[in-house]
């Protein structure tokens, strides 16, 4: 069976990395943008990041450019813009293609998991994948679920 940590992918400096270094933690998978309305959840997501990584939280970042262009510029650029205005410390990972022809294979594997009322097609931007430490993807909120009421769902995966 596949799980998350059959995939790789490239962090932002153009690096293969195997998802496979996540294993045994708790992982939220979203696609942001630098320019959009939801822009300012990297906040919330931060202080995510920061209150449970220490007890095996990882938030992985993947830009994405498809939803009204509003993830223009380099990834060096996409991760300046986050350090500085956001001061984001989580992974972040190469601007992809999360629908279409040249999505990346990682995300046409969350939509078959958690493809559910949403259905299978990305809508926008900061939409969120929960997984557990198995690697398997229990959950898919949309855009305007705001990612400090995910706490409760994060403290569970984390207890077990």
């Amino acid at each position: 069976m596949t799980t998350i940590y059959d995939f790789t992918v490239k962090d932002n400096q153009g690096n293969d990395v195997g998802l496979d270094k996540y294993k045994g933690k708790v992982l939220l998978i979203v696609n942001t943008a630098t320019e959009c309305g939801f822009t300012p959840q990297y906040d919330a997501l931060e202080e995510l990041y920061k209150k449970y990584k220490d007890q095996g939280f990882e938030i992985l970042d993947f830009p994405s450019n498809q939803f009204g262009g509003q993830a223009p510029g380099t990834d060096t650029e996409i991760e300046n813009f986050c350090t500085a205005k956001f001061g984001t410390t989580f992974d972040r990972f190469a601007k992809i293609d999360v629908n279409g022809k040249n999505e990346d294979p990682l995300y046409t594997y969350l939509k078959k998991a958690q493809g559910g009322l949403l259905g299978d097609k990305i809508k926008w931007n900061f939409t969120k994948f929960l997984v557990d430490r198995e690697g398997n993807v229990v959950e898919r909120y949309s855009s305007q679920k705001k990612p400090e009421k995910l706490s409760k769902e994060i403290e569970e995966l984390l207890d077990k």
